[in-house]
């Protein structure tokens, strides 16, 4: 049994993840979040304070917001605690920090930690590696109507997969957002496409296209629970391992 602290605990991906922990037998830390009143499980109550949290738990996994991650990451440094870190909208202010954490504990940073579509960013990493640049590639994805970051993490880390297969730095690559005249398609330029609508937990596409022929693989998530089961997986690995930066393929044995 391992005892998980869930920073974020009262969101969506937070109430998954107590449940997938619980039904597991897992041990639960308790949780905090922007409004700590109330349980994120029968008995498990929530703080407002995450260093309290940390030191409480085993390991801490993050789904709340990129404003909260460095408050986060401080107290997992002091309590000396590994960390999931599954929060999407990062920018490279966050990535430097995840980074400076590194130093010090584990921390599992993924855009997805569904072990179907690391599976994919596999896939999508080697048919990359092997197509020619004339094959365009194309990342559509689509989430609910509340998603607040687009492209999804997801799509970014599909794309940076794609984009390690190629040899080439997606932020010199990466196309989006394409409206009016805009001109012939660059070629080697990795596109992102975001849908939103409605109740979708995540649907994505990676469309590998060329003269007279189109790869298409992808990956469509029916509910939370799969995200919840992948990182409460990657928390229990990531206990007993040395500081440094993870991802889930270490988790996959990828």
């Amino acid at each position: 049994m391992t005892t998980i602290g869930i920073f974020g605990a009262a969101g969506r991906m937070g109430r998954a993840i107590a449940q997938v922990a619980a039904d597991t037998g897992q041990g639960l830390a308790g949780g905090t979040d922007r409004d700590p009143s109330g349980e994120i499980a029968p008995g498990i109550t929530m703080t407002a304070d995450p260093l309290a949290l940390a030191e409480a738990s085993e390991v801490l996994i993050d789904f709340s917001v990129p404003g909260a991650l460095g408050a986060h990451l401080n107290a997992c440094i002091a309590a000396k605690k590994p960390i999931v870190i599954g929060t999407t909208g990062l920018e490279p202010v966050h990535h430097a920090l995840i980074d400076e954490a590194a130093a010090h504990i584990p921390v599992l940073q993924t855009g997805n930690t569904s072990l179907g579509v690391n599976l994919l960013a596999a896939l999508v990493e080697k048919a990359a590696a092997g197509l020619g640049d004339d094959w365009d590639i194309e990342i559509v994805e689509m989430h609910h109507r509340h998603k607040v970051d687009a492209p999804s993490g997801t799509a970014l880390m599909l794309g940076e997969a794609a984009a390690r297969g190629r040899h080439i730095p997606l932020a010199d690559h990466s196309d989006r957002g394409r409206d009016g005249i805009t001109g012939a398609r660059k070629p080697g330029d990795i596109g992102f496409v975001a849908l939103r609508g409605g109740s979708v937990a995540g649907d994505h596409q990676v469309i590998f296209a060329t003269e007279g022929e189109r790869i298409e693989i992808g990956h469509r998530a029916e509910n939370r629970t799969i995200f919840a089961r992948g990182a409460v997986k990657a928390a229990r690995w990531l206990v007993g391992q040395p500081a440094g930066r993870y991802d889930m393929k270490g988790v996959l044995g990828l």
